[in-house]
Parts: structure tokens; sequence; C-alpha cells
């Protein structure tokens, strides 16, 4: 039994055509680097990067209930969120296990778009479908219906603005406003995945090439270059930002992620996952079992997923993220350890590198945060 092709995006011939290393990631042909992953890091913490993100999943949830529909649905507080906004959140299993980590922009007064990790989305949209039962309100696979093209780094908001007469200055972190950008029609959101700041556009996929070809020509003087899924994750990883399979899975709650904020019990109405997530809210107000940390290495040697952290002889965590940061010019990773073990400066803790266990410092996420 032969697997099907990986899907491509709008933008597939035009990144073979920039001589694009490509990769099968959650399905989608996608880009992982242009040339230097290291240089296409640096340009976005520096200059600008551009990314397509097309795997990425829309769904969107309209009518009288939408907002009714996710406070049930999502641990976050939806219906608190005021039309041009968004907010980070979650949807958790029952049992208060992480499903997937979500960006929920309010469109409108009964209209929102759930943005879904490529990997998870089917897995997102088939849970809001069930759980839309008895709510007035639909929800609509749209992830045929949009591009996402990203702009991401210091120089993204002069880039963008050049080419928009929406008011960027004005458009607050999370929020996104209807606009056009080079005269395309897009949703210009404030919103990124490498800890610089940076817009995302949701466009029509027919209207991707131009918007990236006027988006290159615009920055090119600026130090725009075409970035792939490969710095995206340097660049999260060093901006401690989780990624779902790492740092988040069924088998952890918000809490359990150090994220328990994203939990809001004070909303009117049960939802999916509150009793076992009060319950966890309970254990990690006591005593954690295991926190997520940040480790820098000592010596040279990378950490990967999977590797054991190591303290005394005896194994007290396990690696979920690892790489070199070209920011810090040293291996960093993330990984959940005892909470005996979880405080920065804990001295004798190590990773154990194909037998050797290499030291590393604990240190407090993120690694890196940009000047304001």
């Amino acid at each position: 039994m032969t697997s099907s092709s990986p899907r491509r995006t709008a933008l597939d011939a035009l990144h073979r055509s920039l001589g694009a290393t490509m990769t099968d990631f959650a399905g989608w042909d996608m880009p992982l680097r242009y040339g230097s992953e290291r240089d296409e890091h640096t340009a976005v913490r520096t200059k600008a990067g551009l990314f397509d993100l097309s795997h990425m999943g829309e769904i969107t949830v309209t009518g009288p209930q939408a907002a009714a529909l996710l406070n049930h649905a999502l641990v976050g507080d939806l219906a608190a969120v005021g039309v041009g906004r968004a907010r980070y959140t979650m949807i958790c299993r029952a049992d208060g296990g992480i499903l997937d980590d979500l960006i929920v922009y309010r469109l409108a007064e009964t209209e929102f778009m759930v943005v879904a990790n490529a990997s998870n989305a089917q897995v997102v949209l088939d849970a809001l479908t069930e759980r839309a039962a008895g709510f007035d309100a639909l929800v609509r696979d749209d992830r045929d219906a949009y591009a996402l093209i990203a702009v991401q780094g210091p120089e993204a908001a002069g880039i963008v603005g050049a080419l928009t007469d929406a008011d960027l200055k004005g458009l607050k972190y999370y929020a996104g406003l209807p606009g056009t950008v080079a005269g395309v029609r897009a949703l210009i959101a404030r919103t990124g995945y490498t800890g610089e700041d940076g817009f995302e556009l949701f466009v029509a996929p027919s209207d991707a090439v131009a918007l990236w070809e006027a988006l290159s020509a615009e920055g090119a003087d600026a130090g725009l270059v075409p970035c792939g899924l490969s710095c995206r994750d340097t660049l999260r990883l060093e901006a401690g930002m989780p990624l779902y399979g790492h740092e988040l899975s069924t088998d952890l709650t918000p809490f359990d992620a150090g994220l328990g904020r994203v939990v809001k019990f004070a909303k009117e109405g049960d939802f999916v996952g509150r009793a076992a997530l009060a319950e966890a809210a309970e254990l990690a107000a006591q005593q954690p079992p295991r926190v997520l940390v940040g480790l820098v290495a000592e010596g040279r040697r990378v950490p990967r997923a999977g590797y054991a952290v190591v303290a005394d002889g005896a194994v007290i965590g396990e690696v979920t993220s690892g790489a070199p940061s070209p920011t810090l010019g040293k291996p960093i990773a993330m990984a959940y350890v005892d909470a005996a073990h979880s405080a920065p400066g804990t001295a004798g803790v190590g990773v154990d590198i194909r037998g050797s266990h290499e030291p590393y410092e604990v240190v407090a996420l993120p690694f890196y945060q940009r000047q304001k």
C-alpha cells in the first residue's frame, strides 16, 4: 500500500525556482531551507524573513452561538475576545490532554477563524464539529480557502507598511484587520512564531504568488530573505515557544506545560476537560511532577528530542526540543525535568548524548526576548 503524495502550496513552483530544499511536513511539501538556515535565522533576528505557512489549518466558526460553542470546545474565554483581536488557546480532551494549541481570530461578532497546526488540523476540525452539537453555529473547513504568508523581523513593519494603507502602527500584537497588501485582499494579523515583531497575511491561494513577489521586491533593500521551516524551528525554540508533538501532547495538560494561564475557569458555562483541568491546576499549585525548563550547553554537542536529562547518575527528565542556537552561539534545549532540578542555575544537570553525560545549565525560558 503506497502513501499519497504530499500536498503542495500555491507557492510550490516559486519555492523550487528559488532552489529551496523541500521536505514532507505534516502531509505538505514545504521549503526546509533556501540556502543557509543560519543565515535565514539571523536575517529574521536582524532584518526580516519571508515564510510560506500555507500548511496551517484554517477553520471558520460562524453563527449566533459561535462564541458560546468555542467557549465550550476550547479552554479559553473566546466570548471575551473583541472583534479584530486574537487569542492563543488550546483544545483539550475530556481528560485534559492537549489536542492542539491554536490561535483564534474574532473576525466579526458572530465569526471566528481558528488556526490549527497542520498535523492536527483534521483532529481539531473533527472535535469542533462534534462539540458543535446543540449550538446554533456552523463549523467550516476553510483550509483550501487560504494561503498564509508571514513577514517576521525588525524590518517587517516597514516592508508590509509600504505596501498597505492599513494602520499598522495601531495594530496591536495578537490583533488582525482586513485590508489590502500590494493590492491583494488580506487578513493582516500581527502574530508570529519567531519571537520577533511581524505579520501573518491570510490571502486567497490565487493571490499568493503576486503577494510573495511584491513583498520580496519591497523588502530587498531591507534585507528580507525567504526562510524555510528549519530556521522557523530554531527561532521559536530560542523564543521558548512550544511545538505540538514536542512540548505539547495528549499526555500533557496545559498546566504540565506551564501554560495553565490559558485555561479560563471563570468563564460562563462548562467546557470540555474542565474537571480534569481543575485537578491538574491543583496538582501544579502544590508540586508539579515535572517542569518545562531551558537548558544551555557548556560544550558543543547538540541535544535532540528524546534524549535523557540526568543528574547524579539518575534520569531526571527528557529533552523535548534541541538545536544549535545561532543567537546564543551555543546548543540549547527545552526539557521536562523533575521539580527538584528545575530552578535556574541548578548544578550537576546534564544530557545523555550517546552515552556521554554532557553538562548543561538550567535557565529560565525564553532563551531570547526581543527588545520592545
